[in-house]
């Protein structure tokens, strides 16, 4: 699969959220136009999201709920078990650890990082807040997959760094700051790093979409359906 654009997965996490709220309402049938209006984009945007992954309807009579839920999350991955870790033990970091749901689709916490001597030690969902010292070997041990980042921004560059030297493939950024995994280099050398051309970074910012709504709140008329692409 390549080529596939970037919103294309984030309108596949949105379709999936819309099947789950069908599902609990008992709906076992829906359409590309039904799932277009509840996500905000075009029938046609909905058909060719899912054409990137094979064909899961039946012209004239759309979706089953439950099979295309279980198809997008097998094509997301939510199919199988993701070991994280979080860097950065305050109050964001344990809200995070604290989050329902996760399990719900996989996720699994596995270890829990920080420096603070005041932190350090604690123990947050059941798992003891470890020493950065001890991710490397931990990573490795526990074969984790993703590194969730809640520290400060200026020690943000440096805990990705840490993450991705110890193997760790996935990091979903929350500190206000973006990082750039291509901008990374190994330590003494100038050359980029070789774990960083395999690690993708999701930067989250939430100033960013306070930003966004105060520009649409300002701009109405530019709120339009989602048109990226049309037929």
């Amino acid at each position: 699969m390549t080529g596939i654009p970037t919103a294309t997965i984030s309108r596949l996490v949105t379709y999936l959220r819309i099947l789950e709220g069908l599902e609990v309402q008992d709906i076992l049938r829906t359409s590309s136009n039904d799932l277009a209006e509840r996500a905000g984009v075009t029938a046609f945007q909905v058909r060719k999201d899912l054409a990137y992954f094979g064909r899961f309807g039946t012209r004239g009579m759309g979706y089953t709920v439950p099979i295309l839920k279980r198809e997008l999350m097998r094509v997301l991955g939510l199919n199988q078990t993701w070991n994280v870790v979080i860097v950065g033990m305050g109050r964001l970091g344990q809200a995070i650890a604290n989050y329902p749901g996760a399990s719900d689709y996989q996720f699994q916490y596995v270890g829990l990082f920080d420096v603070s001597p005041d932190v350090v030690g604690r123990t947050v969902r059941g798992l003891p807040v470890r020493h950065m010292d001890e991710l490397p070997e931990f990573v490795r041990r526990n074969k984790v997959d993703m590194g969730f980042l809640a520290v400060p921004p200026d020690h943000a560059q440096d805990a990705a760094q840490a993450l991705a030297g110890a193997g760790v493939r996935g990091i979903l950024n929350f500190a206000p700051t973006v990082i750039q995994p291509r901008m990374l280099e190994r330590a003494g050398q100038q050359e980029i790093s070789d774990e960083w051309r395999a690690v993708i970074v999701e930067n989250v910012d939430f100033l960013a979409g306070m930003k966004r709504l105060a520009f649409y709140i300002l701009n109405p008329h530019l709120n339009a359906v989602d048109t990226e692409e049309t037929e």
